[in-house]
């Protein structure tokens, strides 16, 4: 008998600025380790004012974990210490294994109307992978299949599978899913997960309820409101929900749609030493990693 998936947290993406200045919104990051494992940030960069977001990210180290990058609007241009380089535009999804360690940068264009939008998943390496080859997996738009239910709900599938249909990102060490799922107005969405993995939904347009029960949550962050004491069954755009243990999540909608990022991913479990965008197990496999950035040798695998 399947369990269906109750919530455990709900928290509201929060104003930062990284980068050379560019305005995100965190929906979860460093204080929420582990809780989100093996997830380990989620930023929202959604803009329609080129000063929030033309002066990018310049040249960065990486290590040990993944960056996943998925474009809805405008266009990302990147070029990394391998000598790669290229665009992902409205639709597309790059997923970067960082791996032993790369450099590189990324400068947000927007598109022909100043609007920029998109989102930035890190996801965790484990010990045995921290120090594999880097390696990207640039997917177009054309290539990410589409899946359309008998009840209207639309599904992007970025990685792991709906029923026969497949994404395109494939072996992956932590088993995800990547879903980017549209439920039309008055509609109820019931969809499996896998029991050990560790799962939550991003809203980012509209709104609905993520748990079959319709019960009203208290936010674990009220955006910049901390006096804002309101009970709410719905959940809305900027906001993320971290599901309990179980094997299906529900989502209900009434009089709106609801669009909302699904992610999972199997817990890696293991101890987090993080520091700005170096991931490892302990302190000194971090302190090794600024060494080598600082001496020139933190680059292992060169074309």
């Amino acid at each position: 008998m399947s369990a269906s998936r109750k919530i455990k947290k709900v928290f509201k993406s929060k104003p930062t600025i990284e980068g050379a200045g560019v305005h995100l919104r965190r929906v979860f990051g460093f204080s929420e380790v582990p809780m989100f494992d093996p997830f380990l940030m989620l930023d929202d960069f959604r803009s329609d004012n080129p000063e929030y977001f033309i002066k990018g990210f310049p040249w960065h180290p990486h290590r040990g974990i993944e960056t996943i990058t998925y474009v809805l609007d405008g266009k990302v241009e990147h070029g990394d210490s391998m000598g790669n380089k290229g665009v992902i535009t409205s639709g597309d999804v790059q997923w970067m294994t960082a791996g032993s360690g790369i450099i590189h940068q990324e400068m947000p264009k927007g598109d022909r109307n100043d609007v920029m939008g998109g989102f930035q998943l890190w996801a965790n390496l484990p010990a045995s992978h921290k120090m594999m080859e880097p390696r990207y997996r640039d997917v177009k738009s054309a290539q990410i299949p589409g899946v359309e239910l008998n009840s209207g709900v639309r599904i992007k599938v970025i990685c792991g599978s709906i029923g026969t249909t497949e994404g395109p990102v494939k072996d992956i060490v932590i088993d995800p899913q990547y879903l980017d799922v549209t439920v039309p107005p008055g509609t109820e969405f019931t969809h499996h997960t896998k029991k050990d993995h560790n799962v939550f939904a991003y809203v980012i347009e509209g709104r609905g309820y993520f748990c079959k029960d319709k019960n009203p949550f208290t936010y674990d962050m009220v955006g910049e409101n901390y006096f804002d004491l309101e009970r709410d069954p719905f959940v809305s755009n900027g906001t993320v929900v971290l599901f309990d243990k179980g094997d299906e999540i529900t989502v209900i909608t009434e009089d709106t749609q609801v669009r909302f990022l699904l992610i999972s991913g199997k817990p890696i479990g293991e101890p987090v030493a993080w520091y700005g965008p170096i991931v490892m197990n302990t302190q000194d496999e971090l302190q090794t990693a600024f060494d080598e950035y600082r001496n020139g040798t933190f680059i292992r695998h060169k074309k």
